[in-house]
C-alpha cells in the first residue's frame, strides 16, 4: 500500500450536528477492507491510489444523494511500498521522544 490519505467530509447546508452524515461516511470507510483511523476532525485510509480514491468517490456519492452542499477535504501522502503507515508514522515521532 503506497497512499496514505487524511480525509474529511461534512455537509454544509444541515443541522449544527452532522454526525449521522460522517457516520455514513465511515461506515463506507469501514466496509472497503481499507486499513483506516478516525479521528476528531478528520479520517485517516492507507491502500493503493485507485482503492483510496474510490472510496472517497463513494462516500461523496452517498452524501450527495441528500446533501445540497459538501466540504470536504482530501490530503494524501504517497510512498511507494511503504506499508503500515497510519501506526507507523505516529510510532516513528513516539519512539523519538
Amino acid at each position: 500500500m503506497s497512499v496514505l490519505i487524511h480525509f474529511s467530509i461534512f455537509p454544509t447546508d444541515k443541522q449544527t450536528s452532522v454526525s449521522p452524515y460522517v457516520a455514513r461516511a465511515v461506515k463506507i470507510i469501514r466496509d472497503s477492507g481499507l486499513p483506516y483511523k478516525l479521528g476528531p476532525m478528520s479520517t485517516a485510509v492507507e491502500g493503493e491510489w485507485d482503492e483510496v480514491m474510490g472510496v472517497v468517490d463513494r462516500c461523496f456519492r452517498e452524501l450527495r444523494k441528500d446533501c445540497g452542499r459538501i466540504y470536504m477535504t482530501v490530503q494524501a501522502d504517497y510512498r511507494k511500498g511503504a506499508l503500515g503507515r497510519i501506526d507507523g508514522k505516529i510510532k516513528s515521532v513516539e519512539d523519538k521522544l
